[in-house]
């Protein structure tokens, strides 16, 4: 398979082990690239290691203090659309968007979400629907979803 043209952000996410399993991912989805924000663990740590199980030694990774500055810098490389996977009203469940590429997806902490000043320079968001009595699920899980949704999109236009 082709690389596809999908930017991953991470937005603050405390957990290496989820960081990791995200390295994973985008390696198998072809992803161009990670970019850490804020307090995200990054290559080289241990237990970032321990779930990427090798891949973070050459999935491409920059690290930017926060993820407006990423999405800023994304824009002035050309990436046509940047979406927050964020549970918010105006969101579209991922398998529905028509997305553009090249694609920026933004995940954020569990608890904080993607920072406020980000969103707002999103072009929207996606999200999964939630049908228990919690309104989140695992980030690692989250994407998974996600970027597979994404990449059927782009394998099928």
């Amino acid at each position: 398979m082709e690389k596809t043209d999908i930017t991953i952000v991470l937005d603050r996410l405390r957990s290496a082990y989820n960081t990791g399993n995200i390295f994973r991912l985008a390696d198998a989805v072809g992803a161009k690239e990670i970019i850490t924000c804020g307090y995200t663990p990054s290559p080289p740590h241990p237990k970032l290691e321990k779930t990427a199980m090798g891949t973070d030694k050459y999935v491409k990774f920059r690290k930017f203090e926060t993820s407006s500055d990423a999405i800023r810098a994304l824009r002035n490389e050309g990436v046509k659309m940047v979406l927050a996977v964020e549970t918010e009203e105006s969101a579209v469940n991922a398998w529905e968007k028509k997305y553009q590429y090249p694609l920026a997806l933004i995940f954020g902490n569990e608890a904080l979400g993607i920072e406020s000043n980000a969103v707002g320079l999103c072009d929207g968001a996606v999200d999964l629907p939630m049908f228990g009595n919690k309104k989140s699920i695992n980030v690692g899980n989250c994407a998974a979803v996600v970027l597979y949704s994404a990449v059927a999109y782009y394998n099928n236009n």
